[in-house]
């Protein structure tokens, strides 16, 4: 493990399962990443299913895999040691799909996240606006000790700007006025879409769809996301999508701190 203690490069990525990725040239992304911290979403295994993990070398892993096997499912790789981990979010209905891990480290709380999906028709709105407003509350009494840094897949373009085609996707999944509502009442409670304070340019998404060649087409959704404190800002250098790294719908997305 390193002797560093405040880990500086960090890289979110939900990989829609580490064993398919790991097919398409996510270990030489890993090591060429050389970040001090990797969180992944919808990892879709457990750790013991990924037999060789020699590209993780150096690092500590954490995962919270789901009760239902090849679902969901996220986990931390980190060179740096936490002070402390725990898994979910303390509330057994949410805990049970694995979409949570936390680590402290001595100037904040790491959170990845991997945000449930309201699915077709919208079927799952109400979980999922009830997992937004537990999820604030954990955040919220995360951030009563120390900053909070959150990453993940947050499952919501936030703004007319962050896909694509915003007319014809109002009230599908991800682009609902009542996610966008939720996620909005996040960052009121005092978090930053960091992204968003390098970067106020159209075009930048983090997920394609698999079908009509979107992704050729960068027909895209902004997704994916570091959020922080408001306190933690002023360390931020920077939020980048790196959307030239393929194998997975998502790229990752990655954040710079001094």
């Amino acid at each position: 493990m390193s002797r560093k203690s405040h880990p500086s490069s960090l890289v979110s990525w939900n990989v829609n399962g580490l064993r398919a990725v790991l097919k398409k040239g996510f270990a030489d992304f890993f090591r060429e990443s050389d970040a001090d911290i990797v969180c992944l979403q919808e990892v879709k295994a457990l750790s013991e299913q990924v037999e060789d993990q020699s590209w993780a070398e150096g690092y500590e892993s954490f995962w919270n895999p789901a009760v239902k096997k090849g679902y969901s499912g996220t986990a931390i790789f980190t060179r740096v040691k936490p002070l402390a981990t725990s898994l979910g979010i303390g509330i057994d209905e949410h805990d049970q799909e694995g979409r949570v891990v936390t680590m402290e480290f001595p100037d904040y709380h790491l959170v990845t996240v991997y945000t449930p999906n309201a699915q077709a028709a919208l079927k799952r709105l109400e979980y999922r606006l009830q997992w937004d407003r537990d999820f604030c509350a954990y955040l919220k009494h995360l951030e009563k000790t120390k900053p909070v840094l959150v990453c993940g897949d947050l499952n919501v373009a936030h703004k007319e700007i962050d896909l694509a085609n915003p007319k014809t996707n109002r009230k599908n999944p991800g682009f609902s006025d009542e996610e966008r509502a939720s996620f909005d009442t996040l960052l009121d409670s005092g978090f930053v879409d960091t992204f968003r304070q390098f970067n106020q340019e159209p075009h930048q998404y983090s997920w394609w769809s698999y079908r009509s060649g979107a992704r050729a087409r960068n027909i895209g959704w902004r997704i994916d996301y570091w959020l922080t404190s408001e306190d933690l800002m002023s360390q931020v250098k920077s939020s980048t999508i790196l959307d030239e790294v393929l194998g997975s719908d998502h790229c990752p997305v990655r954040l710079e701190l001094g």
